[in-house]
């Protein structure tokens, strides 16, 4: 049933707030058979832990609450309904004695809006371990996407360049095949050193994560974010090797032999912006990356801060952001 005027400020991580239009709670596949599903929604909703919501979001949001993890084959075969919490499915994983997605945990959000983004964190994607997805297409019906047809990339996807197109219902997942553990990226290695662990197992390494996000992030329950604000920019070779030049002790990922990845929560940090902001939205002061609502914050507010953050850092560094988040409505001129 369809609500009018419901309030999504305990619906974004963020704590914005913000009104739907129109409200529709997405619990059950049957629902996608009516007349609401002919279309695509002007916002569907999952977790609400990547979007910068304006005020008023016109038109029709979808809830996506569809629950449920199937172990479809008892050897690390999965599917699992999009309204499922993410973290609780790592960790059901784990529990389980399929590792491999370690790296991922206690990252925000839903299943269904893990292919989306194609999330990842500590040198971890979850386009690794995805078999298939299953979607909902507006004005044709269920299909079923390859790894290939979702074109995955960098905290990229083809459901995010074709917005108005499908709507995830569940995801696929192969946990069969044991993969190396993934220990260079971030503090990973000094956090197992300290712990005076030399051959870790992979709950070792997610307690490691989930001890270095829970000390340099903050819990989105008591202040609001939404996580990493900025992807972390890919640069080609000769600016790379121009900004090495100038600060040597720049944290650099490789890509290949032409494109760097630089972090850019180093940028922020370096550019003097980790703990600033305003009275309502700021630099998190343990990590620059997060923008937090200190109180009261309004979209518009945290749009204006992070404007500031990604001008003063391409004055520094000659380097762009690129925001992470998706601002709901899209700005004027710009689909999705």
């Amino acid at each position: 049933m369809i609500r009018e005027h419901v309030r999504l400020d305990r619906f974004n991580t963020f704590g914005l707030p913000a009104v739907a239009e129109r409200y529709l709670p997405l619990r059950h596949p049957e629902q996608l058979s009516g007349s609401a599903f002919e279309r695509a929604p002007d916002l569907v909703l999952g977790g609400g832990s990547n979007l910068l919501l304006m005020e008023e979001i016109p038109g029709l949001t979808v809830h996506v609450l569809l629950s449920g993890i199937e172990w479809t084959d008892g050897r690390g075969r999965f599917r699992v309904a999009a309204g499922t919490d993410w973290n609780q499915f790592v960790r059901y994983t784990l529990e389980a004695g399929f590792p491999g997605m370690e790296n991922l945990i206690l990252i925000p959000g839903t299943v269904g809006a893990s292919p989306v983004q194609n999330i990842g964190a500590y040198g971890a994607e979850v386009s690794e371990f995805i078999t298939a997805v299953h979607a909902w297409e507006y004005g044709r019906g269920p299909v079923t996407l390859s790894p290939a047809d979702c074109n995955f990339g960098y905290r990229d996807s083809r459901f995010k360049h074709e917005p108005g197109r499908y709507l995830i219902t569940s995801v696929e997942f192969d946990l069969s095949e044991r993969r190396p553990l993934k220990l260079a990226y971030g503090a990973i290695g000094s956090e197992l050193e300290r712990r005076g662990i030399s051959d870790p197992t992979p709950a070792d390494v997610a307690n490691a994560v989930t001890h270095i996000r829970r000390s340099k992030l903050p819990d989105w329950f008591f202040l609001g974010n939404s996580g990493s604000f900025f992807k972390n920019p890919v640069v080609d070779r000769a600016d790379y090797e121009r900004l090495a030049a100038d600060h040597p002790d720049m944290p650099s990922y490789p890509i290949d032999d032409e494109s760097v990845k630089l972090p850019a929560g180093w940028l922020i940090d370096r550019a003097g912006l980790r703990g600033t902001g305003t009275e309502r939205v700021g630099s998190y002061d343990k990590q620059a990356l997060v923008l937090v609502n200190r109180g009261q914050a309004r979209g518009t507010d945290v749009l204006a801060f992070s404007e500031d953050v990604r001008q003063i850092v391409h004055r520094k560094f000659g380097v762009c952001l690129e925001p992470e988040v998706r601002q709901v409505p899209a700005p004027t001129g710009q689909v999705g």
